[in-house]
């Protein structure tokens, strides 16, 4: 697949971890996760008893109409695992997968207005994106848990 895989910007997350602020200058809440929620710096579910972190975030570089900020929960420490690829994060769909069941998937040009989108199963985006690869106005896409709408991740268009 053409893309490269974004998690959260290091610099908004050390200054999380350090500062204690968010993307908004606000205070971030420190948490201990309940079990389940998604670190969206290890692209996992959090276990119960971890602390974390949530915050304000966007993902997007600019400003412009469709510029949002949204709630993230991130680990409240460096975490010691890799990050897993695209392939296996749209395969391993399922309550217990970062992603689970379904997906909502947005494509951005590099002026980041919102070309296209979908709601669909995990399992199906891989088709999506491999579509999206042919056309070369789309600059990066977004992939968010349908049910309240939070990033999830982004993906650049690899050089």
């Amino acid at each position: 697949m053409a893309w490269q895989l974004e998690t959260l910007d290091p610099v908004f997350v050390e200054r999380a971890r350090r500062e204690g602020v968010d993307a908004l200058g606000q205070p971030v809440r420190r948490l201990t996760a309940a079990g389940g929620e998604p670190f969206r710096d290890a692209l996992r579910r959090a276990r119960p008893g971890e602390a974390l972190i949530l915050a304000s975030y966007s993902p997007f570089r600019q400003a412009g109409p469709y510029r949002e900020y949204g709630p993230v929960f991130l680990a409240a420490g460096p975490q010691p695992e890799p990050l897993p690829g695209l392939s296996s994060l749209l395969r391993r769909a399922g309550g217990d997968g970062y992603l689970g069941d379904g997906v909502a998937l947005r494509a951005y040009d590099d002026g980041q207005t919102m070309l296209e989108a979908a709601l669909l199963p995990t399992r199906e985006a891989e088709a999506t994106l491999a579509r999206w690869e042919a056309r070369p106005e789309i600059a990066f896409a977004m992939l968010r848990f349908p049910a309240h709408g939070c990033y999830a991740l982004r993906l650049n268009r690899s050089a």
